[in-house]
């Protein structure tokens, strides 16, 4: 586990490389440990949990003008209708592209629409278990995908061209699992180990039961670094490695950090610009690079 940091003003530091967008809240899933509901954004400042299309598009065009990698994210954002048109137009600009869905809409028909545009494609996915999913909530309508879903959808990604990551939160439901056998059928290049995180406002009064000790988490790790051998990467994160080591935009198009343990979010990008909408947050660039936050993206143009 990295050692707490202080956080200093972001103006004070360069942009890091990559920068997550959550440009859409709703979600067809409902995980108890969420990191990032957005409720307090439906009930604020985005009733709908989204921007406007056009709004989104100048925003997408701005954060690739001044990022390497923009991951799009949510909620689940393969619900957005317009999210080929973002994704196309971070590409045009030059950036390295990635999606992070839950893996229920990645259809053949949705994937096509990203052909020659889309870098990278993160399954998030915590259990080979359907029992497991359904537990935690990773569900739709109390139904979780099956490990052969999985295999199936990380093999289409594959024959689409794409990169293939996969993110994992560590809960106490799966801490004592064994995903071996499962990750090496499934091959991500790189394999996120997220231990569930507390976040004030988006997870409160949910996430408690789903704790797991420093025990658990670092075992769920050492319990799986042979898989370094198969030619996966492991990228396991702590609860001190996640905050303020992050560049996260919100459905608002604002920049948001969690380094005080719950969301602090800036003025909009579009009203105030990058520079000044970053000065606003928190963010390590240190803590960002002992995560690993930087690696080979690829895909630049």
């Amino acid at each position: 586990m990295l050692q707490p940091t202080v956080d200093v003003p972001a103006v004070l530091q360069e942009l890091p490389p990559s920068v997550n967008f959550h440009l859409w809240e709703p979600c067809n899933m409902r995980c108890r440990f969420c990191f990032a509901t957005f409720e307090d954004v439906l009930t604020t400042v985005l009733p709908q949990g989204h921007l406007p299309r056009e709004d989104a598009l100048r925003l997408v065009e701005l954060l690739a003008s001044h990022f390497r990698k923009l991951t799009f994210a949510g909620g689940e954002p393969l619900l957005c209708k317009w999210l080929p048109d973002l994704v196309r137009a971070a590409k045009e600009r030059g950036a390295t592209t990635m999606l992070v869905t839950n893996g229920s809409q990645l259809t053949p028909e949705r994937l096509s629409r990203f052909e020659g545009a889309l870098d990278w494609v993160t399954l998030s996915i915590d259990s080979p278990f359907p029992r497991t999913h359904e537990a935690l909530g990773r569900a739709v309508k109390g139904k979780a995908l099956t490990p052969d879903a999985y295999l199936a959808l990380a093999e289409r990604i594959r024959q689409a061209g794409m990169r293939f990551k996969m993110n994992t939160v560590i809960t106490s439901l799966n801490a004592k699992e064994d995903h071996s056998e499962f990750l090496r059928a499934l091959r991500p290049e790189r394999w996120k180990i997220l231990r569930v995180l507390p976040v004030a406002g988006q997870n409160s009064g949910k996430v408690e039961p789903l704790l797991c000790t420093d025990e658990d988490f670092h075992g769920f790790v050492e319990r799986h670094q042979g898989l370094s051998a198969d030619g996966i990467i492991l990228v396991p994160e702590d609860n001190e490695d996640m905050r303020g080591s992050y560049a996260m935009v919100d459905p608002a198009g604002r920049f948001f950090d969690n380094a005080g343990g719950g969301h602090r979010y800036s003025a909009p990008i579009l009203h105030d610009g990058i520079e000044a909408a970053w000065s606003q947050i928190r963010f390590s660039m240190t803590r960002f690079e002992q995560r690993g936050g930087r690696y080979d993206f690829g895909g630049e143009q």
